[in-house]
């Protein structure tokens, strides 16, 4: 899954720096349903508050999962959105995405979610081909 890039998005990353505003709309635009994912998340953590806000949902196609492998995979992406939404972003197999405010008080809950044994606590044979 490869971002689809404009003509002009792709001159000004020929001339120099690129203007990130440009840069997540891209981002925006050719991976909705990650955008989505994100976005909604976003929304439930301010909504909701606590210390994240998550998506155990599967991906309903290959196409939606490339999205999100695409979008939290690559750093220039992933640091892309964090700073566009005010949120860290955490990934686990291929859906589990969680948002996580700024705010330093929920530091340990992130380091739980992000560690080896909630990555292994987390798998399941029906997540082994994603």
């Amino acid at each position: 899954m490869s971002l689809d890039v404009s003509p002009a998005l792709l001159e000004q990353a020929e001339r120099g720096e690129v203007d990130e505003a440009d840069f997540v709309d891209c981002v925006r635009t050719s991976l909705p349903y990650a955008w989505e994912m994100i976005s909604s998340l976003v929304a439930q953590l301010k909504v909701d508050g606590g210390a994240f806000a998550d998506n155990q949902t599967p991906p309903p196609d290959e196409q939606a999962r490339g999205q999100l492998l695409r979008a939290l995979a690559s750093d220039a992406i992933r640091g892309a959105l964090q700073r566009h939404f005010g949120v860290r972003l955490a990934f686990q197999n291929c859906h589990r995405v969680a948002v996580f405010p700024l705010d330093s008080s929920v530091d340990e809950t992130l380091t739980k979610f992000t560690s080896v044994r909630s990555q292994l606590l987390n798998q399941s044979p029906e997540l082994r081909d994603c």
